[in-house]
């Protein structure tokens, strides 16, 4: 990424407050270059899922800006409900419509919200949904889906907006263990073909193989950002050592 200045995303001074007292987020800043897959690590409770919430308006702030593609969001060129079709977000908790099969829940906002003819969507979605390995569970309900295939029936659905930016928030929290691994080739597959992306996990081998630059936070505040080799092998915190200490993986 040096020498690249293409900055698609970016948040300055973030201040997130709930009930006028506990303080989420505490000037938090956060640049994310087109291409570029930004890794955001860090205890619970340290802010990672509310930036995430924040960068697409799910979540208010109360000082601070945001800018996407150069313009401060939200405007009235770029309200909200246009940006969240610009940057996209998958959630841990997969947030399908059980009362539709899969097919229709990934045409819903294509179709609705974009006004593309169904047929089109159809045919993008069936071409998503054979990449990553569910072609044919297209008319199955989200009940009959193990949480695997949920979760990437949702990264499909968030994809079928064609957005610019991808958010993902803790995406494999609700999986078995035996599930992780097929949502995580997903993603990975993501990052090879150039997508954008901001992603908050607890998977640290995984952070470590994705991660162009890893930001790691702690009490509504970066701490430290820096490429994945400075960050597992030679974290320059003391507070980002102790945090890579609670974990037992290969670094």
């Amino acid at each position: 990424m040096s020498g690249r200045r293409d900055v698609i995303l970016y948040a300055r001074d973030i201040v997130k407050v709930y009930d006028g007292q506990v303080i989420a987020l505490n000037g938090v800043s956060l640049d994310v270059e087109r291409g570029e897959v930004v890794v955001v690590v860090g205890p619970s409770g340290c802010g990672k899922s509310t930036l995430l919430r924040c960068l697409n308006g799910l979540e208010g702030i109360q000082e601070g800006s945001i800018s996407f593609e150069g313009e401060e969001i939200p405007s009235d060129d770029m309200p909200w409900h246009v940006v969240r079709q610009r940057i996209g977000m998958v959630f841990q908790s997969y947030e399908l419509f059980a009362h539709l099969d899969v097919l229709d829940n990934l045409l819903l906002g294509p179709v609705k919200v974009q006004g593309v003819p169904r047929g089109t969507a159809a045919r993008r979605a069936g071409e998503l949904l054979y990449r990553v390995g569910l072609l044919e569970r297209a008319r199955a309900y989200p009940r009959q889906l193990s949480g695997g295939q949920k979760q990437r029936v949702a990264i499909v659905r968030a994809l079928m907006m064609n957005p610019e930016l991808l958010l993902l928030d803790e995406i494999t929290a609700s999986l078995d263990p035996e599930m992780v691994r097929e949502v995580l080739d997903v993603v990975l597959e993501l990052a090879a073909d150039g997508m954008t992306m901001v992603i908050v996990t607890h998977e640290m081998s995984f952070a470590r193989a994705i991660a162009d630059r890893v930001v790691f936070m702690d009490a509504g505040r970066v701490v430290e950002t820096a490429s994945p080799a400075d960050f597992f092998d030679r974290p320059s915190s003391e507070r980002a050592r102790q945090f890579l200490n609670t974990f037992t993986f290969d670094r």
